[in-house]
C-alpha cells in the first residue's frame, strides 16, 4: 500500500489502464481505487505513483480537454 497524505492508495487493488490501442512501452497508466486515482509510467511499474483526489483528477482532465497542457 502506498502511504500518501491524501489517504492510502492500495496498489494491490489497482487495475492499471491505458489509452485504448496504446501498445507503447512507456505509456501513462491510471487506476481508480476507492476515492483516489493513481497515475504511473508503464515503463516503470514499480516506480512512483502520482495520487489524485477525485476533485484534482477532474480538474486535470478538464484542463487537458481545454488544451491547458498543449505544447503549441
Amino acid at each position: 500500500m502506498a502511504q500518501h497524505p491524501k489517504g492510502d492508495f492500495d496498489l494491490s487493488r489497482a487495475v492499471w489502464q491505458r489509452a485504448e490501442g496504446d501498445t507503447s512501452e512507456s505509456a501513462v497508466e491510471v487506476a481508480f481505487v476507492d476515492d483516489l486515482i493513481g497515475m504511473r509510467n508503464s515503463a516503470e511499474p514499480e516506480g512512483p505513483v502520482l495520487v489524485f483526489t477525485q476533485a484534482e483528477w477532474d480538474a486535470f482532465v478538464a484542463g487537458a480537454q481545454d488544451g491547458e497542457f498543449d505544447l503549441d
